[in-house]
């Protein structure tokens, strides 16, 4: 007997699977990848020479990347497609920077001033980048960080500020009576500001629904702070990876809480004022 091809219009509808439906890979769409189970929120989709792909990342912040096949992935246990999500419609009105300030389209980076802003570390540095970033090149203000709050003394009189060269500094846990607020004192002056917010690090200084957790955990004392909080929260990776996961949590000025937000705006104006 001759074998004949399979024709699949031929195929009883009975038979016929129904065809899954498709989902937009929208940002932060909890999905499973059907094949591996690996369960985690949509972070980006693109474009690659192999066709579509998403990248998935679990709640310990672990990535990985799938292709958009049909069937591919769960959503409440129910069989989906993944699509691309459509194109966000143009923005009416002004288009605004992270930090809410009207975006400069098409503006090269000014020449930098002569001020300057500290801040205490490396994350407080990734951060102000992450909100203020544009606005900073705007105006010509760079950023740089101390190893220690116990180097601003040295870091003021090697920096001799002015008028035209003013000194500006952010301070992690700047409250009255503590060390940080008798050092601040000191080198305070007409072109030396100091400020600052009253938290213990600038983790903390991310709303914590912006993380997903329901709050920052209170640290016992003599612990270090970010492994307690990597502890306390159960998440199972070095301080720097955390560090990373909430960097990333954070896309606009409306992720953080206030009082940073005022501190770095008072600098920013401290620095460019004529």
């Amino acid at each position: 007997m001759r074998s004949r091809s399979y024709d699949p219009e031929l195929t009883p509808p009975w038979k016929k699977s129904a065809p899954a439906p498709e989902v937009a890979a929208e940002t932060d769409l909890v999905v499973e990848e059907a094949t591996t189970g690996f369960c985690g929120a949509v972070v980006r989709c693109e474009k690659t020479a192999e066709g579509l792909t998403v990248t998935l990342e679990d709640r310990f912040g672990k990535h990985r990347v799938f292709p958009m096949t049909p069937r591919g992935f769960l959503i409440d246990g129910r069989t989906v497609t993944l699509v691309r999500p459509q194109a966000a419609p143009a923005p009416r009105g002004p288009l605004l920077s992270a930090s809410g300030s009207v975006a400069v389209t098409g503006a090269k980076a000014r020449v930098a001033r002569a001020g300057r802003i500290y801040v205490e570390g490396r994350h407080d540095a990734e951060l102000v980048e992450r909100v203020w970033g544009h606005d900073l090149r705007v105006e010509g203000v760079v950023v740089e960080y101390l190893e220690g709050v116990d180097d601003l003394p040295a870091i003021v009189a090697d920096f001799a500020p002015a008028p035209d060269a003013r000194l500006g500094v952010l301070v992690d846990h700047l409250v009255p009576g503590s060390k940080e607020s008798r050092i601040a004192a000191s080198v305070s002056g007409a072109d030396v500001l100091v400020v600052g917010h009253p938290y213990i690090d600038v983790w903390e200084a991310v709303k914590p629904a912006s993380v997903g957790i329901a709050g920052w955990p209170r640290v016992p004392r003599g612990e270090d702070w970010k492994t307690g909080v990597c502890r306390a929260l159960g998440w199972d990776m070095s301080t720097g990876e955390a560090w990373q996961r909430i960097l990333a949590s954070v896309r606009t000025y409306k992720d953080l809480q206030p009082e940073l937000l005022g501190s770095v705006e008072h600098l920013i104006d401290f620095v460019t004022a004529s």
